[in-house]
């Protein structure tokens, strides 16, 4: 999952504005109790996520695949004032985690948290969306970016993670597994979507920032 020299990627959080205490402790809860951690968006990624949507200033924030809960308290210190941030998981055995460092980063009335299927879930979510973050089972990527894609406003943004998948999307298409072959397929479609301009950041697993044109 790093595809920057250990030394270079510790420079590069080294010289990032720190993690705030509610999410270092947060940080440390996931990979002390939860399952597969590196899930976890985690600190370079998280300042990255938190900027850019300091930058946009989102009324309207959707996040597809919660987690503990870390992407989704960085995103939503960005919100506009009065804005509201969706977040949807279908696992509801560690949305406890999630739920407590919501409320400790004082952002329970900011984010809402709805745990179900998010392919049933979206379609009722009647929102004009300013940013999108999809990060959740891989093979159902260009399914979300189907559903949202209608809602999300003129010179609004997708971002979607883990689109580099450890470097295997770049091995022959014939040996990938189902996971990559999705995350393959998506990439290629979002290069070759008119509708958008896309850049691909080999930020952590691979960030792909996809505007709405």
């Amino acid at each position: 999952m790093e595809f920057l020299p250990a030394e270079i990627e510790q420079y590069a959080t080294d010289h990032s504005k720190p993690e705030c205490s509610v999410l270092a402790e947060l940080h440390r809860e996931t990979w002390a109790k939860v399952l597969r951690p590196r899930m976890l968006s985690g600190h370079l990624q998280g300042k990255v996520l938190e900027s850019f949507s300091h930058m946009m200033r989102p009324n309207r924030v959707l996040e597809i695949g919660t987690y503990t809960g870390y992407s989704a308290i960085c995103m939503a210190y960005g919100l506009a004032e009065g804005g509201k941030l969706i977040t949807i998981d279908i696992n509801d055995e560690i949305s406890h985690i999630a739920e407590k460092y919501i409320e400790q980063a004082g952002l329970k009335s900011k984010i809402e948290f709805i745990i179900g299927d998010a392919i049933q879930i979206i379609p009722g979510l009647k929102e004009t969306w300013d940013l999108v973050f999809i990060d959740a089972d891989k093979e159902n990527y260009s399914n979300y970016y189907d559903l949202v894609f209608d809602s999300v406003r003129p010179g609004g943004f997708i971002v979607a993670d883990n689109v580099l998948w450890s470097g295997k999307v770049i091995e022959p298409y014939e040996l990938l597994d189902e996971e990559t072959k999705s995350l393959f397929d998506f990439n290629n479609k979002i290069l070759k979507d008119e509708r958008v301009d896309n850049v691909l950041m080999p930020v952590r697993d691979g960030l792909m920032l996809i505007r709405k044109r």
